[in-house]
């Protein structure tokens, strides 16, 4: 898609999104770098914000929105079209060969080239 200065950003979106990424990475960062550089760390979590925040906008202004949670859920719940005949005469599908089927090939069985 093209940029299109018409489309809007979802600027509250992005930013709920980014504050939980960094509540949970800071709750990281504290328990794993107790006595580490813990402000190195967490100023690295506070700068990744302004690049998370431009790279949500430019995406967006071109055309891309994620799918929430709540639109996955609707997609699962919708019922899908059956794909097998549910008429009980019709013909039952093929199974997919297997080697315990000798459909994965028609090799030879080996012999032992052992000599005893």
């Amino acid at each position: 898609m093209a940029w299109d200065n018409s489309r809007p950003v979802p600027w509250n979106r992005l930013i709920r999104e980014w504050l939980v990424y960094a509540a949970i990475m800071t709750a990281v960062f504290v328990v794993f770098f107790r006595g580490d550089n813990i402000i190195g760390a967490i100023a690295g979590v506070l700068i990744s914000g302004p690049i998370y925040l431009g790279f949500g906008a430019v995406m967006a202004k071109f055309g891309y929105t994620r799918k929430r949670l709540k639109d996955l859920r609707a997609e699962s719940t919708d019922p899908a079209p059956p794909t097998v005949s549910s008429d009980p005469d019709a013909p039952r599908p093929k199974a997919a060969p297997t080697s315990r089927t000798t459909g994965g090939g028609q090799r030879p069985k080996s012999t032992s080239k052992r000599k005893r």
